[in-house]
């Protein structure tokens, strides 16, 4: 019972590890990388696919994503796509090439982007937070069902703790690296 507990336990945690990383790289710093566009939506051909399936996106330089779709004619859409979505980016088209040009980060905009990460580290925490409390509680119903004794119990209590410690460090370094990140100019 315990060790599949642990197991199951732990694999929620690290996805909710994974789920904080992509919700991370979709915060733009000033410096430019591919992972930025993911979640931006082109229609093409009356549904909508992310950018990186209708087009190769890659880094020009430090500061700037070119984007080349695969059809001429989806040039202007992907453009309109880019431009429309959340991030505040204004490309200019150059041919079949697509120039995003990443804009530099004022500093109220840099403390208003870590903010932002705090919340999704402290979201990712309480996340880790529940899946702790959850493991508990099923082995305290397994003491109740007498499946497992109150030793194996705190046994079990002791490793979901520093299972929960661990991956909560993994988060605040993550969270560090990306305040760093946005923070440098």
């Amino acid at each position: 019972m315990t060790p599949e507990l642990k197991k199951t336990t732990e694999q929620k945690m690290q996805k909710s590890v994974e789920a904080l990383k992509t919700d991370l790289a979709k915060i733009r710093t000033g410096r430019a990388h591919t992972g930025l566009l993911d979640h931006v939506m082109v229609e093409y051909y009356g549904s909508l696919v992310p950018v990186n399936q209708v087009a190769n996106v890659t880094l020009i330089d430090a500061r700037t994503i070119g984007v080349q779709p695969w059809e001429k004619s989806m040039v202007g859409k992907v453009e309109k796509a880019i431009r429309d979505s959340d991030l505040g980016l204004n490309p200019a088209t150059m041919g079949e090439l697509i120039r995003v040009p990443m804009p530099a980060l004022t500093e109220e905009r840099r403390r208003d982007l870590t903010k932002v990460v705090r919340q999704e580290g402290e979201g990712a925490k309480i996340a880790v937070r529940n899946l702790r409390r959850d493991a508990n509680q099923q082995l305290k119903d397994a003491v109740k069902d007498k499946t497992i004794s109150e030793d194996d119990e705190r046994r079990a209590e002791d490793d979901i703790q520093k299972l929960t410690d661990r991956y909560v460090a993994e988060i605040d370094k993550l969270l560090s690296q990306k305040e760093q990140e946005l923070m440098q100019i």
